[in-house]
């Protein structure tokens, strides 16, 4: 399997560019086939197949953000070995991202088996959705170690400096939900759990494709069976980075489930709501995400290579497309927001509240072009334990008293509650840019002596 091409070298901006869209693509594509389940179920089903396909999805993606987390610390480990030329650390780096992996989904996928239904009722689930939300929830957490095997295999790829390839195994997972959603539950009509079973089949095929991809292509330095092992200098590099993203992803999402709960209080129309943009914002993250990525992968790199000017620049590149195309969607949710909302329900009063709390909560988009970037430039040096710190600053300062806050003014209105993430971010790019002229400052102080 060869490296696609070198993020040491060349054009900081087109490199970067180049890493990132087939990331982009990739997520877009990741977040399209999740998207399909409430689309479809939107179309075909009740506003309460709508709130359980949301509900049930958000605590899926709490899942996904873990996994997520750690597998980018797979990937700055990997950058580091490569940036470094340091091929015999890198076989070992693999072989140990494979057994973390397999270790997490054993751990993960029962707990979260048993604990569905506590989940769903501790986040005041309506009744009327409650059933399918559990089977949603259910059958999706059974499919927990596709989920897992697949960011494994996606982070080792970015790692050796090749977003493309990821990209191939989620489009067929895309193709395969999609149709899947539509046979299960346009034809079958069997709802929310039909849209769950598709997802599982759907990421099941990509990862165990990807699997195989990987295992007949081989990789471009000597890997052999001696180093799928767990490796501890290894593992403990991937937990320094990985670990404090995976917490940070979690509790923010936690966090988003406690203000699911507090939605859900307000009755099933502002639930369906929240639910929707919910699953709009996925796709408005994707470009800060996707650019955030390629950040992490080419600091790593970079850092290895002891081009640490390049690394410095390689963020603010990031920034920049990050921010053109978040402000490009803050003005759409501005002036379209019915007809964004619209695309995942057929309900007018969902519509209508949904693109309320969407004209508000989009001004997040702006923000997080900056906190994404930065998060992953720490990452890149071994410092993620910045981003968790300013994360639950911001969710637990914030977020969550900001929209409990807010919810008592939500009787007509969402858009007073969709300012709470917004006002959040902003106090972690606060935080992010102290932080930030700290580690410049001290790296200075280090290249003077």
């Amino acid at each position: 399997m060869e490296q696609t091409y070198s993020l040491t070298e060349g054009n900081i901006g087109s490199t970067l560019l180049r890493f990132a869209i087939p990331f982009l693509l990739a997520s877009f594509l990741q977040a399209l086939y999740g998207a399909a389940d409430l689309y479809v179920v939107g179309k075909f089903d009740t506003a309460a197949g709508v709130s359980a396909v949301a509900i049930g999805s958000q605590v899926m993606q709490t899942i996904t953000g873990i996994v997520l987390g750690i597998s980018t610390g797979g990937t700055v480990l990997l950058g580091r070995c490569v940036g470094e030329r340091n091929w015999k650390a890198a076989a070992y780096a693999i072989g140990t991202i494979g057994i973390v992996f397999l270790i997490l989904a054993m751990v993960v996928t029962p707990v979260m088996l048993l604990l569905a239904e506590n989940i769903l009722l501790a986040m005041e689930t309506p009744q009327e959705a409650f059933a399918s939300a559990k089977s949603y929830l259910m059958i999706c957490s059974a499919g927990i170690p596709f989920i897992v095997g697949y960011n494994a295999v996606s982070g080792i790829f970015r790692g050796l400096g090749d977003s493309k390839t990821p990209l191939y195994f989620i489009f067929l997972a895309c193709v395969l939900n999609v149709g899947m959603d539509f046979l299960l539950v346009g034809a079958f009509h069997m709802g929310a759990a039909g849209a769950a079973i598709a997802t599982i089949f759907a990421q099941a095929v990509s990862f165990f494709t990807a699997l195989l991809y990987m295992w007949r292509k081989g990789f471009s330095f000597p890997f052999h069976r001696e180093y799928f092992r767990l490796n501890l200098s290894s593992a403990l590099r991937i937990w320094k980075v990985g670990l404090p993203l995976a917490l940070q992803d979690a509790l923010v999402n936690v966090s988003f489930l406690i203000i699911t709960t507090i939605v859900n209080t307000l009755g099933l129309i502002p639930s369906a709501a929240v639910g929707v943009v919910e699953k709009i914002i996925v796709f408005a993250m994707l470009p800060p995400t996707a650019f955030a990525s390629a950040v992490a992968a080419m600091t790593a790199q970079n850092l290895g290579a002891g081009k640490m000017e390049r690394a410095k620049k390689t963020l603010w590149f990031g920034i920049g497309y990050a921010l053109i195309i978040g402000v490009a969607f803050c003005i759409c949710a501005q002036v379209i927001p019915e007809r964004i909302t619209a695309i995942f329900s057929k309900d007018t009063a969902v519509v209508i509240a949904a693109a309320e709390y969407l004209r508000s909560y989009a001004f997040d988009c702006v923000l997080v072009a900056f906190v994404f970037c930065m998060n992953s430039y720490f990452s890149g040096y071994g410092k993620s334990v910045i981003a968790f710190v300013h994360s639950m600053i911001a969710t637990f300062c914030v977020r969550i008293p900001a929209t409990y806050l807010f919810s008592g003014y939500a009787t007509d209105s969402l858009y007073v509650m969709g300012l709470a993430s917004p006002l959040a971010t902003l106090l972690s790019l606060m935080i992010c840019l102290v932080f930030l002229h700290m580690l410049h400052r001290k790296e200075t102080l280090m290249t003077k002596w």
